[in-house]
């Protein structure tokens, strides 16, 4: 069965839109969704509202005093704070085939106040975290007032010119591109809408996404990029996915870049887009983790 596939690039690679994908349609991005978070909070600091160094106590409540936690450690991935969020008992929130279903905010608010528990001993050392990025969206829309997606048009999509709501959680419903069994059914998605969001849930299409990585790693139109793209030699990049789709964006410091989303695993979306900039000058090195 072929997978419907989109790869967008810069000077030297072919955009290729296969296989039934839509460059024009909503799909979802999964982690890369933290470029997005982090962005608000690089504006929000260059802003004057809110900084990398603030402690997380003083955005929530909830949060107990001394974990000398910040939003930067967040951002960094070295705030402690484990992988996945737990329930009761440290099981899953949410069933296996949906395991964010029971993630809401309450849930996470009711875990912060376990904040030092859950870090001891593993402050500082980087550790890749979707947790933490869900506490870093709830200190941005604590401390703000705003809805995330009110801060994603404020603060980026609107400043690019992409428009509010190009990138959403819940684009309408007839311009989702979703991926489909061998029968053509849709595949049930997994739940991104609750706390999760800021780490994984938005929708974007491809198109969009494709602007939005040569306007914030190419152009720089914000000025250095925020800590949430991940680094290699010579470049930036991150990747995402969800539960039937997977993309990967990358940009190196000399301009070169590809965008590729698949209706497939993460593993063969990293491998599509180290091949397109194979045939880019000079060779890439150390795309993916």
């Amino acid at each position: 069965m072929w997978t419907p596939t989109c790869l967008l690039g810069g000077a030297g690679i072919t955009d290729r839109v296969a296989h039934g994908h839509d460059a024009d349609r909503f799909v979802e991005i999964g982690s890369l969704t933290k470029v997005l978070t982090g962005t608000v909070l690089a504006r929000l600091e260059a802003e004057g509202d809110l900084g990398f160094d603030t402690p997380l106590e003083e955005c929530l409540d909830e949060v107990p005093r001394g974990t000398g936690i910040t939003l930067r450690h967040l951002a960094e991935h070295t705030s402690g704070l484990p992988r996945l969020p737990a329930g009761p008992a440290g099981l899953p929130t949410g069933p296996p085939d949906d395991p964010y279903a029971g993630f809401t905010e309450t849930a996470l608010r009711e875990s912060l106040r376990d904040l030092d528990r859950l870090t001891a001993g593993r402050s500082g050392r980087e550790e890749y975290s979707n947790l933490g990025y869900a506490v870093l969206g709830l200190a941005l829309t604590t401390v703000t007032g705003c809805s995330y997606q009110r801060l994603l048009d404020t603060h980026v999509l609107l400043p690019l010119g992409l428009g509010a709501g190009a990138m959403t959680a819940t684009p309408p419903e007839g311009r989702r591109l979703v991926p489909r069994d061998l029968f053509g059914r849709p595949r049930p998605l997994w739940t991104l809408t609750g706390a999760i969001l800021p780490a994984g849930g938005l929708w974007s299409s491809c198109r969009t996404l494709a602007d939005l990585l040569v306007a914030l790693l190419v152009e720089r139109r914000f000025g250095d990029p925020a800590p949430s793209w991940l680094r290699g030699p010579s470049l930036r990049w991150h990747d995402g996915a969800t539960r039937g789709s997977s993309v990967v964006a990358v940009a190196y410091d000399d301009g070169r870049w590809v965008l590729v989303h698949r209706l497939g695993d993460v593993a063969g979306t990293g491998d599509l887009a180290t091949r397109a900039l194979r045939a880019t000058t000079p060779p890439p090195t150390g795309l993916l983790r």
